[in-house]
């Protein structure tokens, strides 16, 4: 056996005994990815005291004496993974166990950093918890209830929900379909007043021009554009455009897009893709295959039987035909690249749980679309890292690895930057201080499963 697996299972009898105490140790003989740019730091060691990067030095420079050493020979780390359009479940839906089990799915896929997208009162004690140590998962953005057509009466009570929300601490604002202008006007001003990120789908009435010039700080789904790229004058009739208005795809103009991408950089937008989302949604994929799929047994059964019933009355009524949808993830796609290689900013995001997206699970599903969408390895891990950190002001504080910053990363068998899939069996991850090994997060994983496959 390997001297870094052997240390791994001496540890594992130690590590969980106490998951709240904060671990110092230094890892040796690692490969490091610090995202500072695309090199890698070979055959380095990295120093960790109380959830913090102490040091990092080539080979076996750091010498500090009494604490705990790991050879971490052959491996790879890189700063955790950020999912940035997560749905923390409420209990409410499927009792509070099923909040910590999503917490464990992130974390076992190497997903330590999350941006929750539709707020429950629940979520606030969810993240006072992580952040105590009394809870074990990932760190937390979280947002508050949905602002939409429904929720939002009138200008004064989308101002109120504004404040309340703020009061309340949640981090950010979403924002869903239904607004109209004096509403999302109040909303924006409000926001800028409170001082509170907001973003989200863009509301047809409103359109993305407004949304963006009014300060969104995210499009969730690149919602907007194709309304935004038709024809001037053309008129949306919602019974029979489709979902997301996929069957005007056709009418698109091209020539717009120059102009909203250049909106977007004056403004600082940032894009959450969701590209698997829409790929497993709206895709070709038979939801009673997507069904079947390993990681759905992760889940509720009654979950993944509203999630199969959804797209398969959709295939009932002829709205996923190929004619149809084919277009509409190409147009998607490229739209994802063009705003990449125009320089504006993307986080990493697959939107789950949502329909067949697996907490954690969707996460590598998304890197696979990103990837055949034509990003490279770095910037990939760049979206789901030093991004995410940038996105809330944050950049040098966590989504790298350097001196200062926290100390959550992942350990692969694999350079990422090489080969992907390699993160989507992390060796160990370090999260609030403690350094968990693939034992510890298959056992989690198991004990999850087992139970859902008994439903």
């Amino acid at each position: 056996m390997k001297p870094f697996k052997i240390l791994l299972l001496l540890l594992l009898t130690c590590t969980f005994l106490v998951p709240s105490e904060a671990q110092e140790l230094v890892i040796n003989h690692v490969n490091i990815i610090t995202m500072q740019d695309d090199q890698v730091l070979e055959d380095h060691s990295i120093y960790v005291k109380d959830g913090v990067i102490m040091e990092i030095a080539p080979e076996d420079e750091i010498t500090v004496a009494g604490i705990r050493s790991l050879d971490g020979r052959g491996m790879y780390i890189f700063p955790g993974l950020a999912e940035f359009h997560a749905h923390l479940p409420n209990p409410e839906q499927f009792g509070p166990v099923f909040q910590e089990e999503v917490l464990w799915m992130y974390l076992a896929n190497g997903v330590l950093r999350i941006r929750s997208m539709l707020g429950h009162e629940s979520h606030l004690e969810l993240k006072k918890r992580v952040e105590a140590g009394e809870l074990t998962g990932p760190r937390m953005f979280i947002s508050g209830p949905s602002l939409n057509g429904t929720s939002v009466a009138d200008p004064d009570s989308g101002r109120k929900m504004v404040r309340d929300q703020k009061a309340a601490g949640y981090d950010h604002l979403k924002l869903h379909p239904g607004l109209d202008d004096p509403k999302f006007l109040a909303i924006a001003d409000e926001a800028k007043k409170a001082g509170i990120y907001y973003g989200g789908h863009v509301s047809l009435d409103v359109g993305l021009v407004t949304s963006v010039k009014n300060g969104y700080r995210s499009v969730e789904h690149i919602d907007g554009f194709l309304e935004a790229m038709l024809p001037d004058g053309t008129t949306i009739d919602p019974t029979v455009s489709g979902p997301f208005n996929m069957n005007l795809v056709g009418q698109v103009d091209q020539a717009k897009l120059d102009a909203l991408i250049q909106l977007c950089l004056e403004n600082k937008t940032w894009i959450a893709p969701t590209l698997t989302l829409f790929e497993r949604y709206f895709g070709y994929q038979p939801a009673y295959e997507l069904r079947q799929q390993p990681e759905m047994f992760y889940l509720p059964g009654q979950l993944t039987t509203q999630w199969y019933n959804t797209k398969s009355k959709l295939e009932a009524d002829g709205v996923l035909a190929e004619a149809k949808v084919k277009p509409y993830l190409e147009f998607r796609q490229k739209l994802f690249l063009d705003l990449h290689k125009a320089g504006v900013p993307m986080i990493m995001s697959s939107d789950s749980p949502q329909v067949f997206n697996v907490p954690g699970f969707s996460i590598h599903r998304e890197i696979e679309s990103m990837s055949k969408a034509g990003m490279s390895n770095y910037e990939i891990l760049k979206t789901g890292s030093v991004n995410c950190a940038d996105y809330f002001e944050e950049s040098g504080e966590w989504g790298v690895l350097k001196p200062g910053a926290a100390a959550e990363f992942v350990m692969v068998q694999k350079n990422p930057l090489e080969d992907l899939t390699t993160m989507q069996k992390p060796q160990a991850i370090m999260i609030q201080g403690k350094f968990i090994q693939r034992d510890e997060l298959q056992l989690q994983l198991n004990l999850i499963r087992q139970k859902y496959l008994r439903q």
